[in-house]
């Protein structure tokens, strides 16, 4: 008699990749409410209608499942950023798309927020983005902009010279504003009366990070 294993199941005979894909979802979800220590592999068996054994055929291990969800976290927004064609824009313009696009991302995937402030709260210190695979995918993000300051400081519409800022700072100032935006929304609120979330405030507040980048770059 043998033992059916994960993989022989119906529905993962029928589509493994979308079984695969739609545990990373609900392990985004789960690790995201409840970081890498809380999160359980019951409920994100529970979320997808499959069992401990098919998740374990597909991830080795609860922190191998940890892993692959902030690594297809940091990809998804990274893919919104390719897909964006900013090669065909201008440098101005393509910066301007490229902020707007980021905070957007954030905007709309709160879950991710929650998983890359509990990945920094972790003893180990973000141990679980030291593969390659997450450093090259979170290297594309510095390329892009690499490639529109360099397009723009040739066209003299970017700051040029050893002061002017480089790609990575580039980076951590959109990033920083996108991600603030999201994680802070509570305690901004309720020190300051203003919602960064709200249909009042949110158009203003995404000119305001757009602008804040662009003067940062822009030649005098």
């Amino acid at each position: 008699m043998t033992t059916s294993t994960p993989e022989d199941s119906p529905r993962a005979r029928r589509d493994p990749e979308g079984t695969r894909r739609a545990i990373l979802e609900a392990a985004v979800e789960e690790f995201s409410d409840h970081g890498l220590l809380g999160g359980r592999i019951d409920a994100i068996a529970e979320r997808t209608a499959t069992t401990k054994r098919m998740i374990y055929y597909y991830f080795r291990s609860k922190e191998d499942l940890y892993t692959a969800a902030l690594v297809e976290s940091y990809r998804r927004i990274r893919d919104s950023e390719s897909r964006l064609h900013l090669d065909e824009l201008d440098p101005e313009e393509a910066l301007r798309l490229l902020v707007r696009s980021d905070v957007l991302h954030h905007e709309q995937n709160p879950a991710f927020v929650r998983l890359v402030v509990f990945e920094n709260l972790l003893p180990a210190g973000s141990a679980h983005l030291m593969s390659e695979e997450a450093r090259e995918t979170n290297r594309r993000a510095v390329e892009l902009v690499d490639d529109i300051l360099r397009r723009g400081r040739s066209a003299g519409v970017f700051r040029a010279g050893p002061d002017a800022p480089t790609a990575l700072d580039v980076q951590q100032v959109i990033s920083g504003l996108a991600f603030q935006r999201v994680s802070n929304r509570s305690t901004f609120n309720q020190l300051f009366g203003r919602d960064m979330l709200s249909e009042v405030e949110s158009p203003r507040i995404r000119r305001m990070i757009e602008d804040v980048v662009l003067r940062f770059v822009l030649a005098d």
